[in-house]
């Protein structure tokens, strides 16, 4: 994975997983051990699903450049899908509190999609790729008097 990969991906976790804990500390309080532990497997669940997303968007974005926009459109919409999965099937589990795992979910989400905005606009992107054969040639343009 190159550097500016990794990069990103830390830019987006590290956030998300400081929401994570936010939220796990102030479930802990409000709903006990099983809110804490709901909102830490929201936070992990939320980290996996789009930091694999993230991994997979930038090798389609190198490999097949020109699917990138379709693939992000239908990579976000599988993920939200089985995010919503995820939360129909554990909604009436006795592991966790369900309260604060969908909560923490949505806020997880909501932190990973703003700080990979936040990432993508401080990135550096050449948009243009320099060709160094080109660059030691003058060419004059226009008249010389």
């Amino acid at each position: 994975m190159p550097s500016n990969d990794v990069r990103n991906l830390l830019h987006t976790a590290v956030p998300t997983a400081a929401v994570g804990a936010i939220a796990a500390v102030i479930s802990g309080v409000l709903a006990g051990g099983k809110g804490a532990l709901g909102a830490a497997v929201g936070a992990l669940v939320v980290m996996v699903f789009m930091g694999i997303g993230l991994v997979v968007l930038n090798r389609t974005a190198k490999s097949l450049p020109h699917l990138f926009q379709a693939m992000g459109l239908m990579l976000y919409t599988a993920q939200l899908l089985l995010l919503f999965i995820f939360v129909a099937t554990f909604k009436d589990t006795t592991l966790f509190n369900p309260k604060a795992f969908a909560i923490t979910l949505v806020a997880a989400t909501l932190a990973w999609i703003a700080a990979q905005a936040r990432a993508h606009m401080k990135a550096k992107i050449l948009y243009v790729e320099p060709d160094s054969s080109k660059a030691d040639t003058t060419t004059k343009t226009g008249s010389s008097t």
